[in-house]
């Protein structure tokens, strides 16, 4: 065991962020990142009038939209330790990259608005985190606004979710009326506006506000204590083994729009959230996090984030070992060597160069197009693999050319960065060569033709094709005869040849037809 390594490593608290779109997930963020010192005014991120936008939405089109659209990295130190977010995009037609990054994190905190309660996307997102037996935190958004009972948000994550939430702090009121936050384990009560020269924080004696505090003949603080004592009798108790198995959430409540109860949330999720852990390699290998080598996998691929020098980041979550500037690793898809001379992290929209890293990490990598989505990369002669990134296979597809033929090379080069960002995915007409773009959802179409245009300065012609069933065939199998209106032949970018049926009736049509060619929904 490497006892300073291990050290470093039991420092790092690396969670995901996720929610409904509008719950507000990214001003949480900022509100962190303020708490981190690394900026000095959060943003929220529909700020269009004052220009004080949501420092992790970094895409202007994020900006004019008001809405996340692509996964952001953010480190910071915090209490002495070493934390990193991923916010990701809420917004269900984001949910591929929202999904894989869910597999670079140890932790989840889920953000639910207080007067919706869980809502669809929210649903999905937990669904794969509890697949992968991540630690739910949840925080109860938008105090600030009349809402629904905390005794219903909190019932809810066991009715909707399957999950047993466990109250940390509770709400003394809200919108209008909120007073304060009780503060179950530190028994104390957080003012939400507390008086000119009055601290913020309440002390409680056995339970109980002191006499002489404004709380003490307060009627909705005793309604407050009502609930804490229905809660202590007849609500979980909390149970750090249960949260780490995930199968029991403690639950904050605040206003990440006023930056309440935001404070007393990091400071308990650091303390409560588990440092990196091992990971599965090579099968059913585990690999620990103080291994002495290093090891990590690309989770996030990321075209122009900085557009004045259309640069490439390969995002890596760092598994075991130590990174240093200069490092030699062999990429496992090709088993070639690379040298990592170039990484960097970010602090807020700032990047700092990168001169060691260690599991839990997540570091930049600027790449020539060396790395796919997915990649596994090692140092040393022991050969690591990890497990294959969720892919979805698209059901929406649009044919695209570009405006201009004159155009051809920025059309060309802006088509095959951003396909491998894996947003979207790229495939040629068997016969014609013709391109056609397949997605999860509409808005990322609309994001790729923004973004054409705006970075690499392409404006390109959609048309739709609508909604296709892709089924991939063996080569050996196909015979381009097979293909009709109904069932169109193309290839993906790597040349392995599919249809894209159109509808499920058609390839039931296929599969009578040829009832010995064997279709697949992934290679």
């Amino acid at each position: 065991m490497n006892k300073e390594l291990l050290d470093k490593v039991n420092k790092r608290r690396t969670f995901a962020i996720i929610s409904h779109p509008d719950a507000g997930k990214t001003t949480i963020t900022e509100q962190m990142l303020l708490l981190g010192g690394v900026i000095r005014s959060a943003g929220t991120v529909k700020a269009r009038k004052t220009g004080n936008y949501a420092t992790s939405d970094w895409m202007e089109i994020e900006k004019k939209r008001g809405i996340s659209v692509t996964s952001s990295v953010m480190q910071f130190e915090y209490q002495g330790k070493r934390i990193n977010i991923l916010d990701t995009p809420g917004h269900q037609d984001f949910s591929e990259d929202t999904y894989r990054t869910l597999m670079a994190v140890d932790a989840a905190v889920m953000v639910i608005d207080s007067a919706r309660g869980i809502e669809p996307q929210t649903k999905k997102l937990f669904k794969v985190v509890r697949q992968r037996g991540i630690p739910v935190f949840t925080f109860m958004n938008k105090l600030d606004r009349d809402g629904r009972e905390p005794l219903d948000l909190v019932a809810e994550l066991e009715d909707v979710l399957g999950i047993e939430g466990v109250a940390m702090n509770w709400p003394i009121g809200m919108g209008q009326s909120l007073l304060g936050l009780y503060d179950i384990a530190n028994q104390r009560v957080e003012l939400y506006h507390p008086e000119e020269g009055q601290d913020r924080f309440v002390a409680l004696e056995d339970g109980k506000a002191p006499a002489g505090s404004p709380l003490a003949d307060d009627p909705q603080f005793e309604e407050t204590l009502g609930e804490i004592e229905l809660l202590e009798g007849a609500g979980a108790a909390f149970d750090r083994d249960l949260v780490l198995a995930g199968e029991q959430t403690p639950v904050f409540f605040g206003s990440a729009l006023t930056n309440f109860g935001v404070e007393t949330f990091l400071e308990q999720f650091v303390d409560l959230a588990p440092a990196p852990g091992s990971h599965k390699v090579n099968g059913d290998e585990d690999l620990a996090p103080d291994d002495d080598e290093f090891s990590g996998f690309v989770f996030k691929i990321q075209a122009n984030m900085n557009p004045q020098h259309r640069d490439r980041i390969a995002f890596v979550r760092v598994c075991s070992g130590e990174f240093s500037k200069g490092l030699d690793v062999t990429l496992a898809r090709t088993g070639k060597p690379v040298r990592l001379n170039n990484a960097v992290e970010f602090e807020s929209s700032a990047r700092v160069q990168v001169s060691e890293a260690v599991a839990g990490d997540i570091v930049g990598l600027y790449d020539t197009g060396n790395f796919q989505i997915g990649d596994s990369i090692y140092a040393g002669k022991r050969k690591l693999e990890f497990p294959p990134l969720p892919e979805f296979t698209p059901e929406l597809f649009m044919r695209v050319s570009p405006k201009n033929v004159m155009k051809q090379k920025s059309f060309h080069k802006g088509m095959n960065q951003l396909v491998q960002e894996g947003a979207v995915q790229l495939y040629r007409n068997y016969q014609t060569e013709d391109y056609i773009l397949g997605a999860v959802g509409q808005l990322q179409f609309e994001v790729f033709q923004y973004r054409m245009k705006n970075e690499y300065n392409s404006e390109v012609e959609m048309t739709s094709i609508g909604h296709r069933v892709a089924r991939w065939i063996n080569p050996d199998q196909l015979d381009p005869k097979m293909s009709s209106s109904r069932n169109l032949l193309v290839k993906d970018r790597f040349g392995n040849p599919l249809f894209l049926f159109e509808n499920a009736f058609a390839e039931r049509w296929f599969h009578d037809k040829y009832p010995d060619v064997e279709l697949t929904e992934k290679l």
